[in-house]
């Protein structure tokens, strides 16, 4: 199972005026919040898939954001492994994530989490202390390694 390769993953730190984070509670885990994130399709490229799942995870369009940053390159890690030949079928080891900063131009009331595949239950805005702590520990690391990266570049 270690042979697997990372599943290709884009992620989205998005920011409100008041440079809060974005996370949702996840409909599957009860307890654990996260960021908009999700896999790339063939084909498309990193900026495409993360407005992409920053929509279909949050209703937001890609109008209402602004990118500022993006990470410099992938940032891997390896799922637990109780959940290594469950997660995404079978099929990868762990995620490579390229996130991307984003800031949120909109308004809170344009944030609907009732889309075609829901897969977060509410949401809140977030400090950076918050969204470490309330990740799973296994994205620990990866969040920290996100924060450090791109809150220094709003």
């Amino acid at each position: 199972m270690k042979d697997l390769p990372y599943r290709p993953c884009v992620g989205i730190l998005l920011l409100n005026s008041a440079k809060r984070i974005f996370t949702a509670e996840r409909i599957d885990m009860p307890g654990a919040w996260q960021m908009p994130q999700g896999g790339v399709d063939a084909g498309e490229g990193l900026k495409e898939a993360a407005l992409r799942e920053l929509t279909e995870e949050t209703s937001i369009p890609a109008s209402g954001v602004t990118i500022l940053a993006q990470t410099q390159d992938w940032i891997r890690y390896d799922l637990p492994d109780h959940l290594i030949g469950k997660a995404w079928g079978g099929r990868f080891k762990g995620q490579k994530q390229h996130w991307f900063l984003m800031r949120f131009n909109g308004d809170d009331s344009q944030i609907n989490l009732l889309t075609e595949h829901p897969e977060f239950s509410r949401w809140k805005w977030s400090t950076q202390d918050e969204l470490i702590s309330e990740i799973v520990p296994f994205k620990r690391a990866v969040y920290q390694q996100v924060a450090a990266e791109l809150l220094t570049r709003d």
